[in-house]
């Protein structure tokens, strides 16, 4: 049993709702913290979280289809509140994916690429570790920490990389530019240090 942080409790979370989200997990997690989140895609609601989860499981070019439709392309580039994207979420941070041939929101510029390999297993899936970490949503978790991944595509690494893994190559495991952070894998399913790493973000600038 996790303790609760007395300062999440009243914390206004936001996930975003589209056709690409990994909803349930997430909040599961977040109700281990403490906190009650909000699933929307009312542009007011997001605008006015706290904090802002960007959830992705599923296809790039059809997800940029749908936050398109609903306008939330141009909202989530436009928050200035912390906004974490995970695993799609992530890639869809990025300037273009190869997955579907697709410009993205471009809040990072890397470029997401397909893993291609005749050895190794594609989609990864399952726990691979993460070094060189950089950044406070890394908070008390040591270097070389398993998390739980799963995908066929990366993000390149570049300056906006705080932390990396590595699997048929190096990438971004996970991203952060001002507000905007992102995890390739999925911190809602990584037990302990997933925890944590999902709590450091909900105590950011609190």
């Amino acid at each position: 049993m996790y303790a609760v942080n007395p300062v999440l409790i009243t914390m206004k979370v936001a996930i975003i709702k589209y056709n690409a989200g990994n909803v349930c997990s997430v909040l599961y997690a977040l109700e281990r913290l403490g906190v009650q989140a909000t699933v929307s895609d009312n542009h007011d609601e997001l605008r006015n979280a706290d904090k802002v989860i960007f959830p992705g499981v599923g296809q790039a070019s059809s997800a940029m289809t749908c936050l398109k439709e609903q306008g939330l392309d141009k909202l989530i580039i436009s928050l200035k509140q912390p906004v974490l994207g995970i695993c799609l979420g992530q890639q869809l941070m990025c300037r273009f994916s190869e997955e579907g041939n697709v410009d993205c929101l471009g809040i990072f510029p890397q470029y997401v690429k397909k893993f291609s390999s005749p050895s190794y297993k594609i989609p990864q899936i399952g726990w691979n570790n993460i070094f060189s970490l950089k950044s406070p949503l890394f908070n008390g978790i040591s270097e070389h920490s398993y998390v739980y991944f799963v995908h066929g595509y990366y993000c390149e690494c570049g300056a906006n990389t705080i932390a990396t893994a590595d699997y048929i190559h190096m990438y971004s495991a996970a991203m952060q530019k001002e507000n905007f952070f992102a995890t390739q894998f999925h911190p809602e399913k990584s037990g302990d240090t997933g925890h944590k790493i999902l709590e450091n973000f909900l105590t950011l600038n609190s």
